[in-house]
């Protein structure tokens, strides 16, 4: 533990300085780190994107295949039922 004193000399004053910028140095290189993360991360985040944009599309594009082939069997078992209909009368 540092023991207190009563002044601050010239030299006590550029050490404390010192010391200070080295620590703020010290987070400045940190935080640069955490920025080179975050530009990981948000990378990371804009493939995935992507991807589950892909994905959906994909369904999409399923989904209205399948209501198309579901229409079609539909107007397919009326028109069947109709002819059905229409030789038994």
């Amino acid at each position: 533990m540092h023991l207190m004193r009563e002044s601050w000399t010239d030299a006590r004053l550029d050490d404390f300085r010192t010391d200070v910028d080295r620590r703020f140095s010290e987070v400045d290189r940190r935080f640069d780190e955490v920025d080179r993360r975050f530009d990981k991360v948000e990378g990371e985040i804009r493939e995935l994107r992507s991807e589950v944009k892909a994905g959906f599309e994909s369904l999409n594009k399923t989904m209205v295949q399948g209501f198309v082939a579901l229409s079609a069997s539909f107007v397919a078992g009326f028109a069947a039922l109709v002819g059905l209909v229409a030789t038994q009368l």
